[in-house]
């Protein structure tokens, strides 16, 4: 942590210097919404400090109240600070001893009562914080299951996954990072099942983030927790479903939970934990079995299929007299490969025009796009009709991938073979290949090798990846997470 945090200003008996440090660090009487409420109590200035927005008003009233009624029962001056604390209504009540804290606490939305007289502060947690209430998340729909999911406030989510886990071991560790921001980060875990090291490695991260502000919230702390760098695929994986959370804190992941974002971070994840989906067990065992090779299909598709079909359409003696039906059966001026970037690069056009087009315009965007630029392309010769099949086919697997960080590195892997493709043919596409799965064995995430189970080989994992094993089968946690207690349930004799 910053050395600014260890010299700190300790609370004046002088309850008016205080508010002299108020004025002057955090501009109190300027700024409108920081405010101080000055009552007397038993002879005694007492000093509300709070921040207009960020306060419950009805328990702000309620703890004004009851100390303004000690004047009518109580005559004894000299225990104004004890009679101060017990008339404090509130479960959440903490002595703070130095300015700093003080200020930090208000600007988080706490309000912090000082006593004329006394050396020390009293917090009260009385945030209701602006924001919306628990809903399914748009990404990770599902037919059956749970509807709550994650918001903006950390209070909120802490609660929607502690009423999933609701075992005396599940730790919160709380911490403020940024020395401007002060975000309130959450560290989550089972306290027997987590590994200590993974623990310690995932705090000392956080506590080693020297930054002003994190005003991206949980997208920031991810690049400071594994610095990803130009790396496209995701080494974390980013969840806005309290359930989901929950199971993957059952196998041994640590989460952090971050004010202002509406999901939080799993770690330590492989490549298969983002190929995943809650959808996957909300059906019986077969049913997800068979859903998950339909999307494991999808995912390939969207990697593989348009540069083996670019190669086959520029070398057509790969192909034996059945399969001529797979080359282009007309021909344009453009070369196939330029065809296959501009559409693949108009699929991206869309993608972002989607998002910023208001919902009740979207519908007009599609028939725009489908009805009259695709086909009039084709119409005119700009595209061959295989090249919009194909590269449909291909943007329809990346929208079918679970994860939208792996869906965009995998578009980005799909260019980079399409473009070995067009230099080098089958050679190409066999040596980009070969490069693309290099690339991901040698990724580690928190020291954990991206393609677990399959590189390194662990055969009751990879079983599990590809089957979706019913949970009474599911006897001992994933081990690539070094879980403390491996069995989660024991067999039946």
């Amino acid at each position: 942590m910053s050395n600014e945090n260890l010299q700190k200003t300790p609370i004046s008996k002088n309850i008016y210097d205080n508010d002299e440090f108020f004025k002057d660090e955090a501009n109190m009487g300027v700024s409108f919404d920081l405010g101080v409420r000055k009552i007397l109590v038993l002879d005694h200035a007492v000093h509300f400090y709070y921040v207009t927005g960020l306060c419950d008003s009805q328990y702000i009233i309620k703890i004004a109240e009851s100390l303004v009624t000690i004047n009518d029962h109580e005559k004894e001056p000299r225990k104004v600070k004890q009679i101060v604390e017990n008339r404090l209504i509130h479960q959440q009540v903490k002595k703070l001893d130095n300015l700093e804290d003080c200020m930090v606490s208000v600007l988080s939305g706490l309000i912090v009562v000082m006593i004329n007289g006394e050396d020390v502060g009293f917090e009260v947690d009385v945030r209701t914080y602006p924001g919306r209430s628990p809903e399914e998340p748009d990404t990770e729909k599902v037919v059956r299951g749970a509807r709550d999911g994650y918001t903006e406030n950390i209070i909120i989510n802490t609660a929607l996954t502690r009423r999933r886990i609701r075992d005396g071991r599940l730790r919160y560790e709380i911490m403020k990072v940024g020395k401007r921001s002060k975000l309130d980060v959450c560290l989550a875990y089972i306290d027997d099942i987590a590994d200590p090291d993974l623990v310690k490695t995932v705090r000392k991260q956080l506590q080693s983030i020297d930054i002003d502000g994190l005003p991206m919230a949980d997208k920031t702390i991810e690049e400071f927790l594994i610095k990803q760098g130009f790396n496209p695929f995701p080494l974390v994986r980013y969840t806005e479903r309290p359930d989901v959370a929950a199971a993957h804190m059952f196998e041994g992941h640590v989460i952090i939970i971050s004010d202002t974002s509406p999901s939080v971070i799993i770690t330590p994840t492989t490549y298969f934990h983002h190929v995943q989906h809650i959808e996957e067990y909300r059906q019986s065992a077969g049913v997800g079995t068979f859903t998950r090779w339909v999307r494991f299909i999808a995912i390939f598709a969207s990697i593989f299929l348009l540069p083996l079909w670019l190669m086959f359409a520029l070398d057509s003696s790969l192909l034996n007299d059945n399969l001529k039906f797979i080359g282009p059966n007309s021909s344009s001026r453009i070369p196939m490969v330029v065809q296959i970037f501009l559409a693949d690069i108009g699929i991206d056009f869309l993608r972002l025009a989607s998002i910023h087009t208001p919902t009740s315009l979207s519908t007009a965007m599609g028939l725009i796009a489908a009805a009259l630029i695709g086909q009039i392309a084709i119409d005119v010769g700009l595209f061959v009709p295989e090249v919009i099949l194909y590269v449909s086919i291909a943007a329809i697997g990346s929208f079918a991938t679970p994860s939208y960080e792996l869906g965009v590195a995998n578009k980005i892997a799909r260019l980079t073979l399409l473009i070995a493709v067009a230099l080098f043919k089958a050679p190409g596409f066999v040596i980009g290949t070969t490069l693309y799965v290099l690339y991901l064995v040698h990724i580690k995430s928190l020291n954990t090798p991206y393609l677990w189970p399959l590189l390194p080989f662990n055969p009751k994992a990879f079983l599990q990846v590809i089957i979706r094993t019913p949970v009474p089968g599911a006897t001992v946690r994933p081990s690539i997470v070094n879980p403390r207690n491996r069995i989660r349930q024991k067999l039946k004799e």
